[in-house]
């Protein structure tokens, strides 16, 4: 790592890992992900860009992204700090325990996006207030056993608790009336599952498709 690398990736780690796990994104999406303020964001990465570890693309599918050298820096970034925090053992039992509940999030958001009409799936149009409720009571008795999970990941690397903040707001907004937040946008509960996911991976080493 050079030290102009070093010297970003030491202000900007939450960042440069928040694109790693979310893909392309703009500061507003990256302040949520990593609970900065959006000029701190914006502070951290043009330091970041200065390094070549991230880069800007315009238009409405663009955002900011790694380089190739940045995907190499986060992974060493990463891999470092599980080796020196001890915690590969803890991380490895709470990814097994997330592995269990991945398929029954699939099948709540299936429910949720699809309900059976006449014998029919259909879409889900959220004309029937009751059905929603029935599947965000799932989500909720889902979440109160994902909460354990969170638990123990956070306790092996505390840069994990920001998870289970966003989940728990996800799942209140939705709660609340805004239901975008089950399965839409990149805000929802499933988005924020699936950084989650990408983010275990990353950080035992594990290929995303096994």
């Amino acid at each position: 790592m050079t030290r102009s690398e070093s010297s970003a990736t030491g202000t900007g780690l939450s960042v440069l890992h928040a694109l790693r796990c979310g893909g392309a994104a703009g500061l507003t999406r990256l302040a949520g992900a990593t609970g900065l303020g959006e000029s701190n964001v914006e502070s951290k990465l043009i330091d970041l860009a200065v390094a070549g570890l991230v880069t800007y693309m315009g238009g409405g599918f663009g955002g900011w992204s790694l380089t190739d050298s940045g995907r190499v820096v986060d992974a060493e970034r990463i891999t470092a700090e599980l080796e020196s925090a001890g915690a590969r053992a803890a991380v490895t039992a709470a990814f097994d325990g997330f592995l269990v509940l991945n398929p029954e999030l699939l099948d709540l958001c299936t429910a949720w996006q699809l309900r059976s009409v006449d014998g029919v799936m259909t879409a889900n149009d959220h004309g029937d207030p009751s059905y929603d409720a029935r599947v965000l009571a799932r989500f909720a008795e889902f979440d109160q056993r994902a909460a354990a999970v969170g638990a123990e990941l956070s306790a092996a690397l505390p840069r994990f608790g920001r998870y289970r903040a966003r989940l728990t707001d996800a799942l209140d907004r939705a709660t609340a009336g805004a239901l975008e937040y089950v399965a839409d946008g990149t805000a929802s509960y499933h988005s924020v599952w699936a950084e989650l996911h990408e983010d275990l991976l990353a950080t035992l080493g594990i290929p995303r498709w096994v």
